[in-house]
């Protein structure tokens, strides 16, 4: 009877060796690499209005952060959001399809100011050469501020690059909680803590204990599936908008087109709306074979093609459900790729 017992224990034994050994006795598992690249913003301030915490000591300020991942932090640029450029763009990018081709991370985190925040990540929404997560992030309140929300903001976001089920996902926006589509997020409100919201299609999904939960996808082609291609360039073309109001002439925007813009995004009242006043302008700028986008300045809402004006007759394009400053950024990217006004409605459609 022993001997048998001791038979089973020994078989037993050998099964678990040959199927794999316990978790305990596999050894911990590897932690995601997460690689956090700092552009400065509110998210930085200590006192005053400059930006001067680095991301290595935005990280190193979060207890506990790297329970969900190995976070390493690199600085790209240490401004207020207002004044990033197409040039920081564009070095952002480079460097996220840099590391995350090369596997030295798993995901990617944006430190980023809050009011440009939207754009900067669309931006990279639409040029990413990966599926791996890609995460900008903010914070509403300085590090110094009572109840300051960048650190919890910041493990939430190493918290949705570390997880796989972010993967594939585009880039993705996090702040107060939420988790947003880059394409669809916007800032609704100059101070609050839940400014960022996403007006008409909502959140992708939410946070809870800095663990991600997703509730659905974005079906718009996005990252390693678009066509935008940005590797090789060091500049991208200039694109103006300009705001309509009563009483509105064509003096902006022809400056804006004598300032050298290829492309100009008109912030329309309504569905888009382009005063009688301005048509004409609108109808010459795209005779010298600039492609002029209709938009709104109303947050929210589709703007539809041949509805508030004859576009096919105009030669306007119309935005979709993006507002100004997403469609001057996609517009900026579809001028790298052609003028012909036709094959950007194309894009505005499918993007």
């Amino acid at each position: 009877m022993l001997g048998r017992i001791g038979a089973t224990v020994a078989t037993l034994s050998a099964v678990m060796t040959l199927g794999g050994a316990p978790a305990s006795a596999a050894g911990p598992q590897a932690k995601p690499r997460v690689l956090v690249l700092a552009t400065g913003g509110t998210i930085a301030q200590t006192t005053g209005k400059d930006s001067v915490l680095s991301g290595s000591a935005l990280v190193a300020a979060v207890p506990g952060l790297d329970a969900a991942a190995d976070v390493s932090a690199e600085q790209i640029a240490q401004v207020s959001s207002p004044d990033i450029t197409a040039e920081v763009w564009l070095r952002l990018a480079r460097r996220i399809d840099e590391v995350l081709a090369s596997g030295a991370a798993d995901g990617v985190v944006v430190t980023h100011g809050t009011d440009t925040l939207e754009e900067t990540a669309y931006f990279l929404d639409l040029v990413v050469k990966s599926d791996k997560p890609v995460v900008v992030v903010g914070s509403m309140r300085g590090s110094r501020a009572v109840s300051a929300d960048g650190p919890a903001n910041l493990a939430n976001a190493v918290a949705i690059a570390a997880d796989p089920a972010a993967r594939g996902a585009g880039v993705l926006v996090t702040l107060n909680d939420g988790i947003y589509a880059a394409r669809d997020v916007t800032k609704t409100n100059t101070t609050g803590l839940d400014a960022f919201k996403a007006p008409d299609i909502g959140a992708l999904g939410i946070m809870q204990g800095h663990k991600p939960h997703f509730y659905r996808t974005t079906t718009r082609p996005q990252t390693a599936a678009t066509e935008f291609d940005v590797s090789t360039l060091r500049a991208l073309p200039r694109v103006a908008i300009v705001y309509s109001y009563v009483d509105v002439g064509p003096a902006l925007l022809n400056a804006a087109i004598g300032d050298g813009a290829k492309g100009i995004v008109y912030a329309g009242t309504g569905n888009g709306s382009i005063p009688k006043a301005v048509q004409p302008a609108v109808a010459a700028g795209v005779g010298k074979g600039v492609v002029v986008v209709r938009s709104s300045r109303v947050n929210g809402g589709l703007v539809e093609r041949n509805g508030e004006h004859d576009d096919d007759a105009l030669g306007t394009v119309t935005s979709d459900t993006l507002n100004p400053q997403k469609a001057r950024v996609l517009l900026m990217l579809a001028l790298t790729k052609t003028s012909d006004a036709k094959q950007i409605q194309q894009m505005f459609s499918r993007y």
